[in-house]
């Protein structure tokens, strides 16, 4: 009776001898990261951005690999389905908390079927109007909004997507009645909101800080307790008239289930050392982001926690699942 605990011991030893020897070796050949959305987005912006810094600093390709579509939820499964071994990610931000809200039936165990890894970045959110709009501030959207329901609209990265939600809170904190105009990716979205085809957009500021500094559309609010230094003349949403509005996007990345330990905590590491770089650094203030610098075991607690925040903003918005 005892030979098969003895086996399953050495069994075991073996495997974590084997994880551990990968994780010293890791990587020893090209990344993929997966990108669930268009390029475009902040999505993309921050795997990218990571994704150079990781291949400067350990001598392997880390490349991205964008597979939009159905909220982020094809791209999603494509890294739930591959390899287990930490080379292949999933980059994921603010929406993947909403999928439980948006779906009845997911085709994985949002639960379990992924691990946290690191946060990359975070990034407050900026509400944008194209520069020929007539709005100039926020509380002018606001009241044109009030006296002409139903006439305006807004755009966002797709049906349940961080844009759509955060845009959902705005709404409703701001008690107007608009029409909600989703996209295939927030970058399409921001496209139609230069060409005047929308009439505001709240994104990520990194998807909106390159059309600001361009005079392709103009700023009104910003998400956050203070202004940024990208955006000084910007003011908060408090300081526009909504003081309860703090929604703030999150970027990470994610491995599939059953990747080694050792290989989880090798990758986070490397995550991390790489935001802890000045010129990166440097880059995303310029964006108006900073470094996320969350650890798994962190990382996963706030995914959980954001999990139950945006079911409970879809369930008021009205938003069905699929």
């Amino acid at each position: 009776m005892k030979f098969p605990l003895v086996a399953a011991a050495m069994l075991a030893f073996a495997f974590n001898a084997q994880a551990a020897e990968s994780a010293d070796t890791y990587p020893s050949k090209p990344v993929r990261i997966v990108v669930p959305y268009s390029a475009g987005g902040t999505t993309d912006y921050a795997a990218r951005i990571v994704a150079q810094k990781l291949t400067e600093q350990n001598g392997q390709t880390f490349f991205v690999e964008n597979k939009a579509g159905a909220s982020g939820t094809i791209g999603t499964l494509d890294v739930v389905r591959s390899a287990a071994d930490g080379y292949n990610i999933l980059t994921n931000d603010t929406t993947y908390a909403m999928l439980p809200a948006l779906f009845d039936k997911l085709a994985w165990d949002h639960k379990n079927d992924l691990v946290p890894v690191s946060m990359l970045i975070q990034s407050p959110v900026t509400l944008v109007v194209p520069q020929a709009s007539k709005f100039q501030t926020m509380q002018d959207l606001i009241d044109y909004a009030k006296q002409n329901p139903g006439l305006l609209n807004f755009g966002s990265g797709g049906q349940g997507s961080s844009t759509h939600l955060s845009s959902e809170v705005f709404r409703d904190q701001a008690q107007i009645n608009v029409a909600h105009i989703p996209y295939r990716g927030a970058g399409a979205a921001m496209t139609d909101l230069m060409a005047g085809q929308i009439d505001f957009l709240i994104t990520a500021t990194p998807t909106a800080i390159g059309p600001i500094k361009g005079n392709r559309v103009r700023a009104l609010a910003v998400s956050g307790n203070e202004r940024l230094k990208a955006l000084p003349n910007v003011p908060t949403f408090k300081e526009a008239g909504l003081a309860d509005y703090q929604v703030i996007n999150w970027f990470g990345f994610a491995v599939p289930r059953n990747t080694p330990a050792p290989v989880v905590e090798k990758l986070s590491t490397l995550v991390l050392k790489a935001l802890d770089d000045d010129k990166l650094r440097a880059q995303l203030e310029e964006q108006g982001a900073k470094p996320g610098t969350l650890k798994p075991a962190e990382f996963q607690k706030l995914v959980s926690e954001e999990i139950t925040l945006w079911t409970d903003v879809a369930k008021k918005a009205g938003v069905k699942p699929e």
